[in-house]
């Protein structure tokens, strides 16, 4: 039976990747998480947890972690990572320590691995590492090989990372997929993300905190359209490669907030605040790429998720 690392397991976006691989295969799966304020391992059902023969949580860090802790694995897939923007320009240092050094030493671990068993270092990107598609004549969709102009620490970390996985590919011949994925939504985000405090500053009468005049735009997908694919690509045989993950369900914030108070029948009450330090207008991400491979998909709308969130 095969193993598959998988960090950053209890997070958002990880523990629903761990349920998928959970019943699509029959791998060992070991989940390595730091277990920050962001993540929880109630998010991983009861059931899975239980499964001794299957399931291990690990406690501990990405950037502490030894092939010797390890049975030979399949694959290693990175989820962890410092991901809250805003964090990332209060104090970078924690994006750079887990974003950056965590996956030279995931990359080393993996070197260690045997050739004949493991298949693919799959590292979890993001759209951001694109930058501000509105500082672009044109305003164009970003292709897999477009230019990387990161305009955070976060997105910046996550941009070097990616660059030391072609690094390892390059100089070590190890097996990669990197992909990058548009905004997340679905059940069990953390409450300082953009969706969940829409929603609680709604239902507690509260003033909704947005940026600048809230037009900036994004694309959004559910979290589980995105595991899926991200295992499709990770069992295919295209191995190091890169791919854009996006839905084509674009919004400005104002939007998403006016959806959200169409089906909570609560009124929006707005407080525009100052806006963030090198905020980026807009994304967007070109999937001819995913199509291509995967051909025409049906992704969840946001307003179903919203309305299942709302009890509507």
């Amino acid at each position: 039976m095969e193993n598959i690392l998988i960090t950053g397991g209890a997070g958002f976006i990880g523990s629903r990747f761990v349920q998928h691989i959970y019943n699509a295969t029959n791998y060992n799966i070991i989940v390595l998480d730091k277990l920050t304020y962001a993540a929880d391992s109630s998010r991983i059902p009861k059931k899975i947890k239980e499964d001794e023969k299957r399931f291990n949580l690990v406690v501990g860090d990405i950037t502490d972690i030894s092939s010797t802790d390890l049975p030979p694995l399949s694959y290693i897939v990175n989820f962890a990572a410092e991901s809250h923007v805003d964090n990332s320009i209060s104090d970078g240092r924690p994006f750079v320590r887990s974003n950056i050094e965590g996956v030279f030493n995931l990359l080393e671990v993996a070197k260690k691995q045997p050739k004949k068993i493991f298949r693919k270092f799959v590292q979890v990107s993001t759209d951001e590492v694109y930058g501000d598609m509105d500082d672009l004549i044109g305003s164009p969709e970003a292709t897999e090989s477009f230019n990387l102009k990161p305009s955070s620490y976060y997105s910046a970390s996550k941009a070097a990372a990616e660059m030391l996985v072609l690094s390892a590919h390059r100089t070590f011949g190890l097996p990669y997929l990197i992909t990058r994925c548009c905004n997340n939504f679905g059940p069990g985000q953390h409450a300082e993300k953009f969706l969940p405090t829409v929603f609680e500053s709604m239902k507690n009468n509260r003033p909704i905190p947005v940026y600048g005049d809230g037009l900036q735009i994004r694309e959004w997908i559910h979290t589980d359209d995105h595991v899926r694919i991200m295992a499709d690509l990770m069992h295919s045989g295209h191995s190091s490669e890169t791919y854009n993950i996006g839905s084509g369900f674009s919004y400005t914030n104002l939007e998403v907030i006016e959806k959200i108070s169409e089906v909570l029948g609560i009124p929006a009450n707005i407080e525009y605040v100052s806006d963030r330090l090198g905020h980026d207008r807009k994304y967007a991400l070109d999937c001819k790429k995913l199509t291509a491979y995967r051909g025409d998909r049906i992704f969840t709308p946001l307003e179903v998720f919203l309305q299942i969130e709302s009890g509507n």
